[in-house]
């Protein structure tokens, strides 16, 4: 019988977060997460992250439309990196594209985009 995980929150309270497809693996974005994201997370069964530049919780697609159902949520071997495996609704980044890792160092754009931001989001 296994134990539940204490995760390791950073000085700020929070802990990076990578949504993952559960489809193909595809890694969709990083987040940041406070005990109250991942608690609502968790109770929801939909992603739930913290903006650091908004300071508040936020959930994904909740403006967009474009959310993420959370089927299972890992932890790394230090316990200060939560994996979200999600099934994503639309795009996961809010400039269009499915993933948010859509360009190499380079600038060489690889990702797809699936969505309009502004039809989604407005002139802002």
């Amino acid at each position: 019988m296994s134990e539940s995980v204490t995760v390791e929150f950073d000085e700020d309270g929070l802990v990076p977060a990578v949504a993952q497809s559960a489809e193909d693996d595809t890694v969709l974005m990083l987040a940041y997460v406070n005990e109250e994201a991942l608690e609502r997370t968790r109770e929801t069964g939909e992603a739930h992250y913290y903006s650091r530049s908004r300071e508040e919780l936020w959930h994904k697609g909740g403006s967009s439309g474009h959310t993420q159902s959370v089927e299972e949520i890992r932890v790394d071997c230090d316990a200060d990196t939560l994996l979200y495996v999600v099934e994503q609704e639309g795009g996961a980044c809010h400039t269009g594209f499915e993933s948010c890792f859509h360009r190499t160092l380079d600038g060489e754009e690889v990702g797809e985009r699936v969505f309009d931001p502004e039809e989604v989001y407005g002139d802002g």
